[in-house]
């Protein structure tokens, strides 16, 4: 481990216990007497999650936006063409349901995990905003108050993110399957600096507006790797935190579901490994970049009749640009 790690994780690595919410509703206060980044938006993206998004919503609403603990500010659950019923239940729960078409209409919309949280930025107003999953079963708002914490008490930070434990089945680590054997092999060989979180692709991470505004966001799974690799080149690595807010359960994917997800992390470290070191929000290195147009992944599946037949999926290519300059959103900030 580079000695520049073991000291970023003694110094930027923290438990959810180290501020009780007392401590962060102060931090809080103190900053809104005449200081800003005091207002915190969550933002839920949600494709077909009627099962636990309402369980997640209600806990936030229940345990973080009283009038006792008016920690969040604003809920957001972004709908990103669900055909179940989680926009009713989310709605019914609380919060705030945009539906991904709704934003940015003149720019017809991909489909992505990435796509969601970057159309987020033109429906949410805090200073500070907060992505969780919308899939976590036995929500804790332990995932929203311990990541948001640092952030409040912290002026210098710019992201934090979630570390946890990830069970799969009878073994309590056996989550995180993409992680362990794509995203840590990528960062320890190419970015050595951020080998030192624990959950580089977890979704549950809080980040200042004014650092994810100047981020490109990749459309598709590959947009935790994306944000994260960028934030370190635009932030530097002290600007950039973890804290522990215990056990991680949700649904979780098949092995063909997890091999789409692999390919879209690669080319995402692979589109910046391209790149010249000029910095990762150069406009023209965004599209003259020398790499296939069209990547596909080719999968196999045993059909009925024997034998293996071949599944081509596309690999996620596109990224959005950093929201600010998108001139819908420059307008909406200035009013």
């Amino acid at each position: 481990m580079l000695p520049e790690v073991d000291q970023w994780l003694s110094r930027r690595s923290w438990s959810a216990a180290d501020r009780p919410l007392t401590e962060l509703l102060a931090a809080k206060r103190a900053r809104g007497a005449g200081l800003p980044g005091t207002s915190v938006s969550v933002v839920l993206p949600a494709l077909n999650e009627e099962r636990t998004v309402g369980e997640i919503v209600g806990v936030i609403r229940r345990e973080l936006m009283t009038e006792e603990v008016p920690l969040v500010d604003e809920l957001v659950v972004l709908d990103s063409g669900s055909t179940d019923r989680t926009g009713e239940v989310a709605a019914a729960a609380g919060a705030k349901v945009v539906h991904r078409d709704e934003v940015l209409p003149r720019l017809p919309a991909l489909p992505g995990k990435g796509e969601v949280l970057w159309r987020s930025l033109l429906v949410t107003s805090g200073d500070i905003v907060c992505f969780v999953d919308a899939d976590l079963v036995g929500f804790s708002p332990d995932f929203v108050s311990g990541i948001v914490g640092p952030l409040l008490t912290e002026p210098s930070l710019q992201l934090v993110k979630a570390m946890y434990d990830r069970p799969l089945g009878d073994d309590p680590a056996g989550g995180g399957r993409v992680t362990e054997l794509v995203a840590r092999p990528l960062l320890n060989l190419h970015w050595p600096l951020l080998s030192g979180f624990v959950q580089p692709l977890g979704g549950e991470y809080a980040a200042r507006r004014s650092l994810l505004e100047r981020l490109p966001f990749p459309v598709g799974y590959g947009v935790e790797l994306g944000l994260l690799t960028d934030a370190l080149e635009l932030a530097g690595l002290d600007a950039l935190a973890q804290v522990d807010v215990g056990v991680r359960r949700h649904r979780n994917q098949d092995g063909a579901a997890l091999g789409r997800m692999a390919a879209a992390i690669h080319r995402t470290a692979q589109r910046r490994l391209a790149a010249p070191a000029s910095g990762p929000y150069d406009r023209e290195r965004a599209v003259r970049r020398e790499l296939p147009p069209s990547p596909e992944l080719v999968q196999f599946e045993r059909v009925p009749a024997g034998g293996f037949t071949a599944r081509t999926h596309p690999v996620d290519t596109e990224e959005r640009p950093p929201m600010c300059e998108l001139w819908e959103y420059v307008h909406r900030r200035a009013a």
